[in-house]
């Protein structure tokens, strides 16, 4: 096995390559959770528009439906004040009343799905566990202090060296 830089593990390492090798990882953590937060937002940000769009359509409906309604009282009052359908069937009032109904029924189905869609999305704490888990990682490396080395004589450093392998591999 080999660490990444290509020296085998358990092979002496100097101090400038423990300090790239550790800055490369430190940079890939942190691509990794920039990474991440994007895709969190993405999501949460989709969830919002299609509840947005849903929201649209339902009014869209409702404001299209106002004038069955209308339609609907005029032929109402028509009925009530003596105007009737002379074959027996239905009045055109409650023909219109039903279909407005129809429609108010459809927007609030509309209306009750875009709710669900705007509450997914505010529950979509994605950006605040990534910020949480970046404030973490930042509080460790804060508080990371370099251990003393003990005082040798100068002609036995290189016997106190010793071989770092990483916990990865």
């Amino acid at each position: 096995m080999s660490a990444p830089d290509g020296t085998p593990v358990g092979a002496e390492r100097s101090i400038g390559q423990l300090v790239a090798t550790a800055t490369t990882e430190m940079s890939a953590l942190v691509h990794d959770e920039i990474a991440l937060a994007k895709a969190q937002l993405k999501q949460d940000v989709t969830r919002g528009a299609i509840g947005s769009v849903v929201f649209a359509v339902a009014g869209a409906i409702l404001i299209f439906s106002l004038p069955m309604l209308s339609f609907a009282l005029a032929y109402g009052i028509h009925a009530w004040t003596g105007g009737h359908n002379g074959e027996g069937g239905w009045n055109l009032a409650w023909c219109f009343l039903l279909s407005f109904l129809a429609n108010v029924l459809v927007a609030v189905l509309l209306g009750l799905i875009g709710l669900v869609f705007f509450k997914k999305a505010k529950k979509g704490k994605g950006p605040q566990k990534v910020a949480a888990s970046v404030k973490e990682t930042a509080g460790v490396l804060g508080n990371a202090k370099p251990h003393p080395r003990q005082a040798t004589p100068a002609n036995r450093v290189g016997d106190t060296v010793e071989a770092v392998a990483r916990s990865s591999s």
